[in-house]
């Protein structure tokens, strides 16, 4: 599959992002924020970093790039798309994803290795995982707790997509333990941890993150 990576003034995790489809046996496409012309990917990535500065609100100003339109509109008709850390504040902020992430309840920077548990693996972008997988991958967020109203978080529980949950303890203070979420129809889902930090043995805590890269010939979206 072909799987679009976009940059956006203050990304600082595409070429990571771009490297980990190439290793998940995917063709890595790169496109520009200011472009609406998603050059016929199959998929999206929108990757982790700080996009125009994360000035106002993480996120807010680039859901209003060129390249969102045609995002959002391509996620609608069931392109899978996988938001990254700040992806993650941008899907939220472009209401493809439910909720929005703020400051670390500590309100300090955090950046470690993360245990995981794997909670819905019937996504585009988990399906290489068995239900109930714990995994350990890169974490790295100053505005990363996970917030909701109850009646979204029972929601969320309820339709089964808390796609990923905070094991051992919480490191941003997001509600429930939610480390990441999808759309109802699974080919959305926002994760604060950074799996393209995990997909060598040769650096980071090992190849954890290479399931949501390879799910993607595992599992198709019409």
């Amino acid at each position: 599959m072909k799987v679009g990576v976009v940059t956006f003034p203050g990304s600082l995790d595409d070429v990571d992002a771009r490297r980990a489809v190439t290793i998940g046996g995917n063709e890595a496409v790169a496109l520009w924020h200011g472009d609406d012309d998603l050059r016929g990917v199959d998929a999206v990535v929108l990757p982790g970093g700080f996009s125009y500065g994360d000035y106002l609100r993480c996120g807010a100003i680039s859901r209003f790039s060129p390249v969102m339109a045609s995002v959002v509109e391509a996620a609608g008709k069931g392109m899978p798309v996988l938001g990254i850390c700040n992806g993650f504040q941008i899907l939220c902020e472009s209401h493809l994803l439910p909720g929005a992430l703020i400051r670390n309840d500590h309100r300090k920077f955090v950046c470690r290795d993360q245990r995981l548990r794997i909670e819905r693996t019937d996504t585009a972008w988990t399906s290489a995982y068995a239900p109930g997988a714990e995994v350990t991958i890169v974490l790295k967020n100053g505005e990363g707790g996970f917030v909701a109203d109850e009646s979204t978080l029972d929601r969320l529980e309820g339709e089964g997509r808390v796609v990923a949950r905070y094991l051992d303890d919480n490191p941003n203070g997001s509600l429930r333990d939610i480390a990441g979420i999808s759309n109802e129809r699974g080919n959305v889902v926002g994760l604060m941890p950074h799996p393209e930090h995990a997909v060598e043995d040769l650096t980071g805590p090992g190849t954890d993150g290479l399931g949501f890269f390879t799910s993607l010939v595992e599992k198709a979206f019409a």
